[in-house]
């Protein structure tokens, strides 16, 4: 019982999705006010997913049992993500060995499941969006995959997320070195992806592409695309001040610590023009993967 309660209340499905889903308000509100506008109201996001879920779903002709499965599929990914950093948050004895791992591995399915999804739709758009997506989870994953084995190294060779932040405890933040810097500035612009935020959102492209990987999905599985957004939106700065920053994991610093990240994904999302495809790949394969092995030989010469 406990287990599902995990998964199911706190820290897993409905706490995820209700800090997600305000993170995602204070995206959409930021926006606004940068663009002198007022934004919507702090239940909108919630409204939102309530209308999607109510209206009717329409099936693309051609598409089968596994245009509906992608979305549940990220979805169950993401919330046990969201179980394993709570976990570790509420008690750093708590986790397996490996955990890390694990959350790597799950942070790829959402990404996944929109691919798979969208080309099962039939729609040429979609597809457009899909090769994108494939494109560019490629392109940010070997980076972000340096970075966190920089993490790694610093933390004496563990893959326990409680480890790792009871190491940062005792010893300082990783963020604190300058591999760890690095290593820091990467992950961000990798999270930045991983989000499809501006400048990384060639997959979705509403002006180009029409939604492009979402363009079919209506009803019950639009919501919970919207839904595994809004966890990713708390799981990837969760994770973020996890690696790097763990000094203090006392409630309020982490709450400031998780909307710094936020306002820097926003204030990045606000001021970039969308990368072309092509420009995001060499953009990641080139001077983000640099800076991601000049922070791994960093850490291995302990700086």
């Amino acid at each position: 019982m406990t287990a599902l309660f995990n998964y199911l209340i706190f820290p897993g499905l409905l706490f995820s999705s209700v800090i997600g889903l305000l993170a995602g308000w204070i995206d959409r509100k930021v926006t606004a006010r940068l663009q002198w506008r007022v934004g919507p109201p702090w239940h909108q996001n919630f409204t939102d997913i309530l209308k999607l879920l109510g209206k009717e779903v329409i099936l693309p002709g051609g598409a089968g049992l596994t245009f509906m499965l992608s979305p549940v599929l990220g979805l169950l990914s993401l919330v046990l993500v969201a179980t394993l950093l709570g976990n570790c948050l509420l008690g750093a004895a708590q986790g397996f060995s490996g955990d890390l791992i694990v959350v790597l591995y799950l942070l790829v399915i959402p990404a996944i499941a929109l691919i798979v999804g969208a080309f099962s739709s039939k729609n040429p758009l979609a597809s457009v969006g899909a090769s994108r997506e494939m494109k560019l989870v490629l392109a940010y994953e070997l980076p972000f995959i340096l970075s966190v084995i920089t993490v790694i190294i610093k933390s004496a060779g563990s893959i326990q997320l409680g480890e790792i932040l009871n190491r940062q405890v005792n010893f300082g933040s990783n963020i604190a070195s300058f591999s760890g810097a690095l290593a820091f500035l990467v992950a961000l612009l990798c999270m930045q992806a991983k989000l499809c935020l501006v400048p990384f959102d060639a997959s979705e492209a509403e002006q180009e592409i029409m939604a492009g990987v979402l363009i079919e999905y209506s009803g019950l599985g639009l919501a919970v695309f919207k839904l595994t957004k809004a966890i990713l939106l708390y799981a990837m700065p969760v994770l973020i001040t996890i690696l790097f920053l763990g000094k203090d994991t006392s409630l309020l610093f982490l709450t400031l610590k998780f909307i710094a990240i936020l306002t820097v994904a926003i204030l990045i999302k606000n001021t970039n023009p969308r990368l072309r495809i092509d420009q995001a790949l060499r953009f990641f394969w080139g001077p983000v993967t640099v800076l991601a092995v000049i922070a791994l030989g960093l850490a291995l010469l302990g700086k």
